[in-house]
This record gives structure tokens, sequence and C-alpha cells, in this order.
């Protein structure tokens, strides 16, 4: 059998989720014989699209025998992939709703399918952290993903399912990168309303975004200690990251989000090999880090403490 090649496309390189995601391809791919390539998309759709339509053109040699790409824009790219499943090259989409899917694989036997996290649970388990944490309520500062990105939007309506009534969430946005949100927070500290807003926690979608929170917050209360007694919340929980700055006291709560590209080089692989088409869809899950019950205990000696 001839040795595999892959295309891999991410949204960006200096976001610790798709830092992790090329980690866990490259590990994959070397365990399986697999050759990798991978691009980065600067979080621009049309940049990405063009990347992955050059690299499935028929004037590459060897064309890869599959491409998987985290969509970096509003779309899952259908035209690029039925380009490539037309093609003969097998498509994984990650992180992203990809509706074109089941059409596809109705009308043949393309090997296309998508990974991705259960995004609303995800918002779910935020919305019940921040219950744990906020008892009583207040105004949670959220920090909230690209509004284009499906995954964001859908953390965002599962964040408003689980969060208490008394929990009201001010919205800013940002691109997955610690460098976009506190600027974007910055921003909002400089405004006079944010004054008025006593801000009893900021709740980030991942956890380079709420770190970048945290620096903007430092950077502009650096002479003021009440800022560290607000809890930071992120999204990702990986181990050199958000798992580290959880320990480190750096984040309150963190969801830990397990990265999907190796299992999509994994999945693609077995398919190639045994010929059997994969779900349309395989849903990865997250897990609050601490417990929601480890969270809500430690939220309860503190206010035993503080009396």
């Amino acid at each position: 059998m001839k040795k595999l090649r892959f295309l891999l496309s991410l949204t960006n390189d200096d976001n610790d989720y798709q830092i992790e995601q090329m980690a866990a391809a490259r590990q994959a791919a070397d365990k399986l014989g697999v050759e990798l390539d991978i691009t980065h998309a600067a979080n621009d759709g049309i940049r990405q699209s063009q990347q992955l339509l050059s690299g499935i053109q028929p004037s590459l040699n060897p064309r890869p025998d599959a491409i998987i790409f985290e969509p970096a824009g509003a779309t899952a790219h259908p035209q690029v992939v039925r380009a490539a499943v037309a093609a003969g090259i097998g498509v994984v989409v990650l992180n992203h709703d990809a509706d074109y899917l089941a059409d596809l694989r109705s009308h043949s036997q393309a090997l296309a399918f998508a990974i991705t996290s259960n995004h609303t649970e995800i918002g779910r388990l935020q919305g019940q952290q921040l219950q744990a944490l906020l008892p009583n309520g207040g105004t949670v500062l959220y920090i909230h993903g690209p509004a284009e990105s499906s995954a964001a939007k859908q953390r965002y309506t599962g964040a408003l399912e689980t969060k208490p009534a008394n929990v009201q969430l001010r919205v800013l946005k940002a691109y997955w990168t610690e460098a976009t949100a506190r600027k974007a927070v910055h921003s909002w500290l400089r405004l006079s309303t944010s004054r008025e807003a006593a801000i009893a926690a900021v709740c980030a979608q991942d956890d380079s975004m709420a770190m970048g929170a945290r620096k903007a917050f430092e950077e502009s209360f650096d002479q003021v200690s009440d800022w560290r007694k607000i809890p930071f919340l992120g999204c990702d929980g990986l181990a050199k990251t958000g798992e580290d700055w959880l320990r480190r006291g750096l984040l309150a709560a963190t969801i830990y989000i397990p990265p999907n590209a190796g299992l999509a080089i994994e999945m693609l692989v077995k398919a190639i090999e045994t010929g059997k088409l994969p779900p349309e869809i395989t849903f990865a899950t997250g897990k609050s880090l601490p417990t929601l019950e480890v969270l809500a205990s430690r939220r309860a000696t503190a206010r035993t403490v503080s009396r």
C-alpha cells in the first residue's frame, strides 16, 4: 500500500487549541506512517478556501489522499469539499456544522465526515460553572468567539440555557486568540460604562481569550488588587495551557475539550484500509475542570472564610 498523504488546514497558529491540534495530528501521522502537510488560515476563510483548492488541484503531484480542516470562516467550504470528493479525495471537517455531508454521502460512497465537540453542551457546562461560582448572581464579562463561528454561537446558546437568571452577560467579541481578547477588553475597560459595571466573573469561550482578558485587567488596574478576586473561566483545558493556568490559580475553571485532528487521521487511515465509511458525525465530549461539585464546594468554603 502506498504511503498516504493528508493535508491539514487549521484556523491559525497562535491559539493553544490549534497548536495542540497540530501536535496531535503530527503524533498520529508519525505513528501511522502518514505524510502530513499543515497550513494555517490566519482566521481568514477566503484564504483557507484558496489554500485547500490549491492543495487539491490536478496539477499538484502528488495530490493528498484526504484533506482535514477546521473552518476559519462562516461556512465549511462546501464547494471545496465537493471538488475534493469529485477528485476522489477524502474530507474531514473539524469543529463545525457541515450539513452538506448528508447529501454527499447519500449519492455516493464519498469518504467525507465530521468530528466535532458538542459545543452547545460545552456552553451549558460554562453556564453551570457560573451557577456554581456565582450563587448570588452578578454581571459576567463574556468573551465570545468570532461572530461567524458556529462553535462560538452554539457555546453562547448553551450558556444562555443554563446560566442562572440572576447572572447577566456583557458580551465582547474576539478571535480565539489572547491578543484579540486582550485588545477587546482593554477597549471596553476604557469606556466610562465599564466603571459602572461590577464584574463578578469573566467567562471566555477559550482559555487563550480568558488569559487575554486577565492581562487586560492586570494592565489596566495594576495598582488595584480587587480585580484579582474576579474568577476567570475558559475552555480547552489543555495540559500545557488551560490545565496549567487552572493549577496556578490564573483560571478558576475551564472545560477540557480533546483535540480531534489526531482522531481524524486515525479514522481516515482505518476507513481507507478497510473500505468502511465512518459515521457522518463523531462527537467528542468535554468535561468541567474542576468538577461542578468541587467548584460549588470551593465557593461555599470561600464565603464561610470571608465571614
